[in-house]
């Protein structure tokens, strides 16, 4: 080895020695951060110390996931790492799949036998407890369902449509079943999913809500009575998020605007908040955006419309309905609106003492096998 090598070994090593440092000084006077806008998610924070928690492991434990979620520049890190990654020809991050047309796919991992009808068994039990309440349940697929063929090649993928009908088999023949997988894959060129997203785009709720018009024997609008408005093309969803995927072109979202507009007030009964709009435009400035519908997710929400029918409605639901329920408006005077991940009262007696005649459960495909929250419907 020439005395220019050893050199130019010595002068890697300082380099390697002094950006070692400056990363831990930057770490150590670095203020903690509560948020990833990134990653759409709270961070870990500084753990409690105590002598049973280091005894059992949990502090070391989370310890480790504060300095990793504190790490600075974890986003720069995160985006070189899956940059990395792609450029490897690596398809798959977090569960998540780069598609064709620059779609974003989430995994589905076939749920256990016992759980998923474990929550149709929870069903039953509250359809027992309400015998006056006619039930719908959507469940409706996912883009890992609707666009096979956009996963990349030799992707093995739960079956996801065969999950859904195995419930639709299990539940009992008086709870109606609105299969709107045919409707949606019909439409399979229009942009019904979001590309960075988990969720149906509005065009997606939409064509769900002509089927359940079919199967509740309602006069769906049509769509040349909405004004649909453009309110963001910069939304990058939570499949972006959780997938660490850079480099992708963001999303459109639309709402679908009555022309008829009619007045009516959501109230948001936990918080005790009236407004008069189901829309929450100052979420579209920030990174979920998708949370402009009905605010995002909340334990209950009370809508009243100016419909005279005197029809009530539950939705017992997950995100997936908050871009469908504007579409209820004009067939019902209240809608009552139920999140069963964080509503903790008793939801018979809430469907028995405000006099509701329909109930429809929706929830993602993912959500309801994943979620044991439904669970609570008989809690």
């Amino acid at each position: 080895m020439n005395k220019y090598d050893k050199i130019n070994r010595k002068l890697l090593a300082l380099l390697l020695l002094i950006f070692i440092g400056a990363i831990t000084a930057l770490n150590l006077v670095a203020p903690d951060r509560t948020l990833s806008e990134s990653e759409n998610r709270m961070l870990e924070q500084l753990p409690h110390f105590s002598l049973k928690a280091l005894v059992s492991g949990d502090f070391t434990l989370d310890f480790e996931k504060y300095v990793s979620d504190q790490f600075v520049f974890r986003d720069f890190w995160i985006g070189t790492k899956t940059d990395t990654d792609r450029m490897m020809g690596k398809k798959e991050n977090n569960g998540i799949y780069i598609g064709k047309d620059g779609y974003l796919i989430q995994n589905f991992i076939p749920p256990a036998e016992e759980d998923w009808k474990g929550k149709v068994d929870a069903i039953h039990a509250f359809d027992q407890a309400t015998p006056g309440l006619n039930k719908y349940v959507m469940l409706a697929p996912t883009a890992a369902a609707v666009y096979k063929d956009k996963l990349p090649k030799y992707t093995i993928i739960g079956d996801q449509e065969a999950y859904l009908q195995k419930v639709k088999q299990w539940l009992h023949p008086n709870l109606r079943f609105i299969d709107v997988f045919p409707s949606l894959y019909a439409e399979r060129d229009q942009p019904i999913y979001y590309k960075t997203d988990h969720h149906w785009t509005t065009k997606g709720a939409y064509i769900a809500y002509l089927e359940l018009c079919r199967q509740m024997g309602l006069t769906p609008q049509k769509e040349a009575e909405f004004n649909i408005q453009q309110v963001t093309d910069e939304f990058y969803g939570s499949l972006y998020s959780k997938s660490g995927f850079r480099h992708i072109q963001p999303d459109r979202l639309q709402l679908y605007l009555p022309k008829d507009q009619e007045k009516y007030t959501v109230t948001y009964v936990d918080e005790e908040k009236t407004t008069d709009s189901l829309y929450a435009m100052e979420q579209l400035q920030r990174k979920d955006k998708y949370a402009v519908f009905l605010n995002g997710n909340h334990a209950r929400i009370h809508i009243k419309t100016a419909n005279p029918s005197g029809r009530k409605l539950l939705v017992v639901k997950d995100s997936y309905a908050n871009s469908l329920i504007p579409f209820l408006l004009k067939h019902y005077s209240e809608i009552h609106v139920v999140d069963l991940r964080y509503y903790e009262e008793d939801l018979a007696s809430l469907a028995n003492e405000q006099g509701i005649q329909d109930m429809l459960l929706l929830y993602n495909a993912n959500t309801f096998f994943e979620d044991p929250s439904i669970t609570n419907l008989t809690e």
